[in-house]
């Protein structure tokens, strides 16, 4: 099972978005305090809709909890950064990797990226812009990493609504 982890998350929709794609992929939300919102606030709801109830979500209290009570992740911890040598293409992810994202206005802290360095990876953007929208990030490096390990359960394909897919090759 892969994991997301956002260290700091200060917006809600952002977070509420992420968990929905955690949902929809079977992956874990790990959420590292401070947080920016309650958990239990409404927008935060309203951008997972219905599906936060299924969300697989664990809050720790600091970094230093997180991987106190995730011993695991230890050459498994990817962090996303604009300031990465390699970028997230670059890394043949495992199928637990934990994939981590900074908050919204600063990031990962230098000290934690210096510490990982060989596990920091970034996604290649026009110069001037400062960073993509963090529930986009999350989208764009969990599905390279899904998508290196064969998407696992979820190729199923969906089913039209009213009409139906021709049979055979297309």
């Amino acid at each position: 099972m892969m994991n997301i982890v956002l260290l700091e998350p200060e917006m809600p929709a952002n977070t509420g978005n992420i968990g929905r794609t955690c949902v929809a992929t079977g992956t874990r939300l790990h959420l590292i305090e401070p947080l920016g919102f309650r958990i239990n606030e409404k927008e935060l709801k309203r951008a997972g809709l219905d599906y936060w109830k299924d969300l697989d979500v664990s809050v720790y209290i600091n970094f230093e909890d997180f991987l106190e009570k995730n011993p695991d992740c230890a050459g498994k911890l990817y962090m996303a950064t604009t300031k990465a040598k390699k970028t997230y293409t670059d890394v043949a992810y495992e199928d637990d990797a934990y994939l981590m994202f900074g908050k919204e206005s600063a990031g990962i802290p230098e000290e934690i990226l210096v510490a990982y360095e060989p596990w920091c990876v970034r996604i290649p953007m026009a110069d001037h812009i400062r960073s993509l929208n963090l529930s986009n990030s999350v989208a764009i490096v969990l599905y390279e990493a899904l998508r290196q390990r064969g998407f696992g359960q979820l190729q199923k394909a969906g089913a039209l609504h009213r009409l139906h897919w021709k049979e055979g090759p297309l």
